[in-house]
């Protein structure tokens, strides 16, 4: 394939603001729909792969979220089937502005799961402030401080406590259901949210954002497809 091909991909991929999906960028390079696949979930593998190596600091927001899932009823809420339960996390700045976020699927909420995504994606030194539920007080095993408001049947507008981490979120949500109308959510989740925060990680950063995706790229080596599809053979 040609190297332009790819170059034109990591522009187009890393600009979207609320994503691409593999059918539009099949339009927008002139392959194939298999083509396009891959070369998406590769350069989202990069995305994914980069964004692990970094841990959120000092004052986070955290709140539990769900991606939809791909099969119809069920029951809703909590505990639904076709749900993929994740956490969301973002860091503040002393002004009280976001900085970076942290999106990362859990098996369940559970003082276990929080305590192993604590230790893996934030600093011991957060302070954390979450919604009061009893999962969360697991950060505290990564050895961070855990502050729960409860928030009882308060709106999202009415927390200010949870203004950012609400926020972006919201934004996820627009994201999702501009581009990927077909995602295999419980398959990909852990790519989808690696990529989400990939972009909003360097919003203040487009002019260089597709060079450093193209570096990211470069630097995690070959992904084969087998390989990328590892996680659809699993379900």
């Amino acid at each position: 394939m040609a190297l332009t091909i790819w170059f034109l991909a990591i522009y187009l991929i890393s600009q979207a603001k609320t994503g691409l999906s593999a059918l539009a960028l099949k339009r927008q390079l002139g392959v194939s729909y298999p083509t396009a696949w891959l070369i998406q979930h590769k350069l989202m593998q990069a995305m994914l792969e980069r964004e692990s190596v970094y841990t959120l600091s000092g004052d986070v927001q955290v709140d539990d979220a769900y991606l939809r899932g791909e099969r119809a009823g069920g029951k809703p809420g909590r505990g639904s089937e076709n749900k993929v339960p994740f956490v969301a996390a973002v860091s503040l700045d002393p002004e009280g502005h976001p900085r970076y976020a942290k999106m990362a699927p859990v098996p369940g909420f559970t003082h276990l799961a929080i305590g192993e995504w604590a230790i893996s994606d934030l600093s011991p030194d957060c302070q954390v402030t979450s919604d009061g539920l009893d999962c969360f007080s697991g950060v505290t095993d990564a050895g961070c401080q855990h502050n729960a408001i409860l928030v009882g049947a308060r709106k999202p507008k009415e927390l200010p406590e949870f203004s950012w981490v609400n926020t972006v979120l919201g934004n996820l949500k627009t994201s999702r259901g501009g581009a990927y109308h077909g995602f295999g959510f419980a398959k990909y989740g852990a790519r989808y949210l690696g990529t989400f925060a990939y972009r909003f990680n360097r919003r203040f950063h487009l002019d260089t954002i597709h060079t450093r995706l193209l570096v990211a790229a470069v630097t995690i080596g070959p992904r084969p497809e087998r390989w990328l599809r590892l996680a659809e053979e699993s379900c």
